[in-house]
């Protein structure tokens, strides 16, 4: 993509910037190629829990000065944590672009974890699990990927458990980011109206003389899935289900086409396959989704639904029939252009996303060490054909294989 110009620093961290002349607001973030599935078992939540602490102090500001730094200039700040990575970035209007990358690096390799501020810290996430259990649309899906990815990390929830968080000192979070940080392994990703230049200008003022530092992280893939089938009661008043399996990882040439062909059963548009047979034909659930996430050495792709108790049989039945007409029935020539053409209008819609595209850059190069194109996923896509959807059907949608996982009214 010629509008897309990257960089590295001596220390290893990577730039990458696209400059986007039709707004005002500029959108940066520093991702860390860490996350939860690289705790050890007595580390886990700490990922996230890092995530909390940045912003609770540095060498130069208080958890205060912090919060006010980007506010008082109409700007935001903001972290999240995956399996995989860690991200704290900022949007800001242009004018205050320097002020958002200083902060930025603050956060990211200088903050102190003040004791008190652990503390305080851990009962707001104590409070925060005890939120996401309350929630069972949320519960389930981090509770099916220990189904999935049983007795691996990638199965555990980026949360962590009552028992971890209760315990985490600050050396905890100096232990965990000493052994998995890697500036090699550090994107730092830039949208808005401002000059390559002058973003490589400020990325060497304030992130130059952040150490180089290398680790010895090494990911193990999940191994040995086996399909369960487990329902568990709880203080509910609909059924919550989630249906699905181990899937392909993020280098494998199967990863498009299986996401079109998870994007035709369940994806984001009202016509997918599940949608039209499940609600708008039979009016069993307000919705229902299927989606796949790929990770470097992994994946999984699930359904996701709530309903009625009483209905539970009868969705769970047409979902198998829906996978079964895609194992037995080819995609006609109309059929399979239609799939097409809605798939590149949702990625090109997608990209018209600052904060997501500035967001996806940083993550395509820690991943798979390029960004995509929309003329090469295009292409890609195009060349997809009928049998290679009805192929990845029959590896992916067979009932044997299917994992189960319900949460029931008491």
């Amino acid at each position: 993509m010629l509008d897309i110009q990257e960089y590295r620093l001596p220390n290893g961290i990577r730039v990458v910037h696209r400059q986007v002349t039709h707004t005002a607001i500029s959108h940066i973030g520093i991702m860390l190629d860490m996350g939860s599935r690289d705790e050890k078992v007595h580390q886990q939540g700490l990922a996230h829990f890092w995530e909390h602490m940045a912003f609770k102090g540095t060498k130069k500001r208080t958890s205060l000065q912090i919060i006010n730094r980007l506010e008082i200039v109409g700007g935001e700040l903001n972290a999240y944590t995956t399996k995989e990575k860690i991200c704290f970035h900022a949007s800001v209007l242009t004018p205050h672009y320097e002020r958002a990358l200083e902060l930025l690096a603050d956060i990211t390799f200088n903050s102190n974890f003040p004791d008190k501020q652990v503390e305080r810290e851990r009962g707001v996430i104590l409070e925060e699990m005890a939120m996401y259990y309350d929630s069972p649309e949320d519960a389930i899906q981090d509770d099916f990927d220990e189904i999935v990815f049983a007795n691996h990390q990638l199965g555990k929830n980026t949360l962590g458990n009552q028992e971890s968080v209760s315990r985490f000192s600050r050396q905890d979070l100096l232990d965990f980011i000493a052994e998995n940080l890697d500036t090699g392994r550090v994107i730092f990703s830039s949208i808005g109206n401002i000059p390559f230049k002058k973003v490589i200008h400020y990325v060497e003022k304030f992130l130059k003389d952040i150490p180089a530092k290398s680790s010895n992280l090494v990911r193990v893939a999940p191994v040995d899935y086996k399909p369960q089938n487990i329902s568990i009661t709880r203080s509910i008043t609909q059924a919550h289900v989630a249906i699905g399996r181990n899937a392909y990882a993020l280098a494998d040439d199967k990863r498009l086409p299986f996401f079109m062909l998870v994007n035709l059963l369940g994806g984001f548009g009202m016509n997918s396959r599940l949608n039209l047979a499940v609600r708008e034909r039979n009016g069993l659930v307000y919705a229902i989704d299927a989606g796949y996430t790929p990770f470097i050495d992994t994946g999984y792709w699930g359904i996701y639904f709530a309903t009625e108790v009483k209905r539970l049989d009868k969705v769970n039945m047409l979902i198998l029939k829906e996978l079964k007409k895609l194992r037995d029935i080819s995609l006609t020539k109309t059929q399979l252009i239609n799939t097409k053409e809605q798939l590149m209008g949702q990625m090109a819609m997608s990209e018209e996303g600052n904060m997501s595209f500035m967001l996806m850059m940083a993550k395509s190069l820690l991943d798979i060490d390029r960004i995509d194109t929309l003329d090469e996923l295009f292409e890609q896509i195009k060349n997809v054909s009928a049998t290679q959807l009805q192929d990845l059907a029959n590896e992916m949608f067979q009932e044997e294989d299917l994992s189960y996982l319900t949460f029931l009214p008491e």
